[in-house]
């Protein structure tokens, strides 16, 4: 046991090792063909040195779009979480019980179809026409883009359980209910997750483009700034804020999955 814990301690060394060398080998090229070969112009293509100096700037300051980047990144964040939860809180419910009634699945599956194909984007006039440049509308919006995966990956996961553990169950006298909550769900539990991962992304990608388009504050906003500023600095101060952000949710949602989820690989 001691060797497989030694080996597994190793590999994760390795890993971030060889995480933080292409790291910095990417930024070693970026510096290196901005700020020593200029092979682009400045203000289309910063050097790392700029783009750190902006980051730390917009911490304290407001200009040029009114707002500080912990500002911007609190007001997506709220947006965000609203649509989010509510999206997660309904539609992984709503799949589980498609997936395990068939009247329910006869009942919402055709309207389900019927929106599922639709991109969350295309919905950003009609938002902001009933709801207007306010949270209402990017919340409603994240909802969309959140329920979507979450319903389809629920629904997937009941579908897979092994009809043999339900034979067991049946066996020593389960009734449907139980079936559902001891064996089902927690079969469905990696694809669930997969699911939630799925509508992160989604939701973040949805609430960046409505930022684009119609907002006054949020991560999104201040790119949308940077771009009609021609301040490629502020974009990318933008574009990495979201990358990191991405980078904590992942690491949030890998240590939930270990914790919840039987059978997950061991890191």
């Amino acid at each position: 046991m001691d060797i497989k814990i030694n080996t597994a301690k190793k590999k994760r060394r390795k890993y971030r090792f060889v995480s933080v060398v292409s790291i910095l080998v990417f930024l070693g090229i970026w510096y290196i063909a901005t700020a020593v070969l200029e092979l682009v112009p400045a203000y289309s293509l910063p050097s790392p040195v700029k783009v750190f100096s902006t980051l730390i700037t917009k911490f304290y300051t407001q200009a040029p779009d009114g707002a500080t980047l912990p500002q911007h990144f609190l007001a997506s964040l709220q947006v965000a979480t609203y649509g989010y939860v509510l999206g997660a809180v309904i539609g992984v419910p709503l799949g589980i019980a498609m997936g395990w009634f068939k009247t329910v699945d006869r009942i919402v599956r055709p309207v389900f179809d019927l929106l599922k194909p639709i991109p969350p984007i295309a919905l950003i006039p009609v938002m902001i026409v009933v709801f207007g440049i306010s949270i209402k509308a990017k919340a409603v919006l994240i909802f969309f883009s959140t329920v979507i995966p979450c319903v389809l990956n629920s629904y997937s996961g009941i579908h897979q359980t092994r009809q043999i553990h339900l034979w067991v169950s049946q066996t020593f006298g389960a009734t449907n209910f139980q079936q559902l909550f001891t064996v089902a769900i927690p079969s469905a539990l990696p694809m669930i997750f997969a699911g939630l991962r799925v509508a992160m992304g989604s939701s973040w990608m949805a609430l960046v483009a409505a930022e684009l388009l119609a907002s006054t504050s949020g991560l999104g906003y201040l790119i949308s700034v940077g771009r009609s500023l021609l301040r490629s600095d502020l974009i990318i101060v933008g574009i990495l804020c979201l990358g990191m952000i991405g980078m904590v949710i992942s690491v949030v949602f890998d240590l939930v999955e270990k914790r919840f989820v039987r059978g997950g690989k061991e890191q």
